[in-house]
């Protein structure tokens, strides 16, 4: 085997990471989509003030929304089938969680409507979450596991 050959083999780390991040931004794909389509049962769930604040986002906003998490999504099966293009559409799906967090945090009362801090603090995890994947698939482009 050559020593390109052997560079883009797939390590073991790289099936645990891709499928992982799978379930995880396939969860915000199901919340995103159970929500723009305003799924009955889905949405049974949430308070009236939560169902306003979702209700009065701006189509901007639904779509930063839509491409952090439709991009992590298609990062992860990227990532999994060793393309390079992962770490842009990674990264791509981070600078749109900002702009979306930025949104709902700074500019709107989604830390009131969403019930305090615990909310917030859920965007931190995913922040990091998204932050690292990019960072993770970076690296495996660089070690040339990813074509």
């Amino acid at each position: 085997m050559s020593a390109s050959a052997a560079g883009r083999r797939r390590p073991w780390h790289l099936w645990v990471v891709g499928i992982v991040s799978l379930f995880w931004n396939a969860m915000g794909s199901v919340d995103y989509l159970m929500t723009e389509t305003s799924n009955e049962a889905y949405m049974a769930k949430f308070t009236p003030e939560q169902l306003e604040y979702y209700n009065g986002f701006p189509a901007w906003a639904v779509s930063t929304w839509a491409i952090a998490v439709w991009g992590g999504l298609l990062g992860s099966v990227l990532l999994l089938l060793a393309r390079r293009l992962a770490t842009p559409v990674f990264l791509v799906s981070l600078i749109a969680m900002i702009i979306t967090t930025i949104y709902s945090y700074g500019f709107t009362n989604g830390l009131e409507a969403m019930g305090g801090v615990g909310p917030a603090m859920f965007s931190l995890v995913i922040f990091v979450i998204c932050v690292l994947l990019w960072l993770y698939a970076r690296a495996m482009g660089r070690r040339g596991v990813l074509a």
